[in-house]
């Protein structure tokens, strides 16, 4: 493989991360704003507000990656509904953050251009993972 076929592959890989992390983190957003409106309490529901606003701040920023990198603004999509039940949510923002956590530290790897940024939030991954540990074993409901 020739290097301009090997830069390619690279960014067009990191492009499919960059999307990836996107609809991850606009999906995260829409679905904290419904699990705030269901929480079970107003310190429960500011936490998961809190929450909500960094996520909002990440979509910026890979938002702004993306724009520098395509000259084109993202098109995000929700890629899967937020449970309805409070409890429900709580688990399935557990394990999506976790898994965030695994694939920013992945993309750091593979693309050391964007690891910085992608290990910073990945530490802010690994907090809002805690919090929805805490939610889940404190039985919120």
């Amino acid at each position: 493989m020739n290097n301009h076929t090997n830069q390619t592959s690279t960014y067009s890989s990191l492009l499919a991360d960059l999307t990836k992390t996107i609809n991850s983190e606009f999906t995260a957003i829409h679905c904290y704003e419904q699990l705030a409106s269901i929480a079970p309490s107003e310190e429960v529901k500011n936490r998961i507000l809190e929450i909500r606003k960094d996520e909002m701040r990440h979509f910026q920023t890979f938002s702004s990656i993306y724009l520098s990198l395509t000259g084109m603004h993202p098109s995000p999509q929700i890629t899967e509904q937020c449970p309805t039940n409070f409890q429900n949510g709580v688990i399935s923002s557990f394990n999506d953050e976790q898994e965030a956590v695994d694939f920013y530290h992945e993309v750091a790897r593979k693309h050391p251009i964007v690891m910085d940024v992608y290990n910073q939030i990945a530490a802010d991954e690994q907090n809002h993972a805690v919090w929805f540990l805490f939610f889940k074993v404190n039985n919120f409901s």
